[in-house]
């Protein structure tokens, strides 16, 4: 059996960007045939691998993760350090240790299974996605109704031995603020009526909530974030940048410098990213958002209005109250001597998707992030990945693929 880092190695070596992940996959359909596993793509070229029960009575375990990583079609050199102890790239793109380790960790399990047919088990189902890394376009695309597991572990998360049971969801928020009276600066500025957008909307996010909403036992639950405000940046402006050539960033210095200051705008706008791993904080977060706005309707009157438009782009997952998989994973963690950490994560991940989700006999999955190696500078050019902690992650699941057999 190929050690789980000499199989990391093999997948790393191959470029596999979102939605170009074909070599990748041909690849880890190749090593699962030559094993005598079962596995194939589904409509939309995600895999799915599956190793039967040979046991009645014990539960089906679903193991998760993405072949895409972030970078391009070109060459990975996988190079090791000089003190042996981890992973790297020559520093010219991504190593794709995010997520080829959760890759290589499921496969191997899989691996191990078929090799070892006197373990008596339930089912593992492995489920491997495209496009993680831009849109999660694979992992909408996934037949959940054809998955016979309650319990998802999805294996993307940065270090070892995470155990992250609840993840924030993301949720948009716009603000729109009208005048009712614009014009000229010089000529109109004397007209206390003319309120002038820019300054209104900025006076108006300077009493919103920012930062950190709620916390509990040291750990972001609720936040939400200033992501914009654009004001004055007229359609004039951002033609006139368009129509330039060599521009040198910072690009809104120029287009700053080429929107006209001689105008009382009468239109601006706020973008806010809101993140929640739990509703009901979120909800009251968005209710205190809409009670500013509306102060600042009955103050402005008939000159100005604001507007607040709520978009949800990914639902949170919300911590389940059955926490067995947790306790299992503790176990597995002391018999190996790794610290399992039980806590939220406040990001979005594939986590999220299954949370929302209901299997094959309608029950809602049960997911978990999960982290089975130490990764450090993920997503740049320096990206590393410690070789000891992939070898403890795959000891890491097999283990709680054991004690959950039980």
């Amino acid at each position: 059996m190929m050690d789980v880092t000499e199989l990391f190695v093999e997948l790393a070596k191959i470029p596999s960007p979102s939605l170009g992940e074909i070599n990748v996959s041909n690849k880890i359909l190749e090593i699962t045939y030559t094993n005598g596993i079962n596995a194939y793509y589904d409509e939309y070229q995600n895999l799915i691998i599956r190793v039967p029960a040979n046991s009645e009575g014990k539960e089906s375990l679903a193991l998760s993760s993405h072949m895409d990583v972030v970078g391009n079609s070109s060459e990975v050199k996988v190079l090791t350090s000089e003190d042996k102890k981890f992973y790297m790239t020559d520093g010219s793109r991504t190593l794709g240790a995010d997520d080829k380790t959760g890759v290589a960790v499921a496969l191997s399990l899989a691996i191990y299974l078929a090799k070892n047919p006197e373990i008596k088990h339930g089912g593992l189902e492995i489920v491997l996605t495209r496009d993680e890394e831009t849109n999660m376009t694979g992992i909408n695309h996934v037949k959940f109704n054809e998955l016979e597991s309650e319990n998802v572990l999805v294996l993307d998360s940065d270090a070892l031995g995470n155990f992250e049971i609840a993840g924030a969801g993301y949720t948009k928020l716009d603000i729109e603020v009208t005048t009712k009276l614009g014009g000229h600066s010089g000529n109109d500025i004397q007209d206390k009526k003319r309120y002038n957008a820019a300054k209104l909307i900025a006076d108006l996010v300077s009493k919103l909530p920012n930062g950190v909403y709620k916390k509990e036992n040291g750990f972001t639950i609720t936040s939400c974030n200033l992501g914009s405000i654009v004001a004055g940046a007229t359609d004039i402006g951002i033609e006139r940048i368009l129509e330039k050539e060599n521009i040198n960033p910072p690009y809104s210095k120029t287009l700053i410098s080429l929107c006209a200051d001689n105008v009382i705008n009468t239109k601006a706008y706020a973008h806010y990213s809101l993140r929640s791993s739990d509703k009901k904080y979120e909800d009251e977060l968005i209710k205190k958002f809409q009670k500013k706005i509306d102060k600042f309707n009955k103050k402005y009157g008939e000159y100005a209005k604001a507007e607040l438009s709520v978009k949800i782009h990914m639902l949170p997952f919300e911590k389940s109250p059955n926490q067995k998989m947790s306790e299992i994973a503790k176990k597995a963690g002391k018999k190996i001597g790794i610290d399992v950490k039980v806590q939220p994560f406040h990001a979005g991940a594939e986590t999220h998707i299954y949370a929302n989700k209901t299997n094959k006999n309608n029950l809602k999955f049960k997911p978990v992030l999960v982290g089975v190696a130490n990764i450090y500078s993920m997503h740049s050019p320096n990206e590393k990945v410690e070789i000891e902690s992939i070898k403890k992650g795959f000891e890491f699941i097999k283990e709680i693929f054991i004690e959950y057999n039980k």
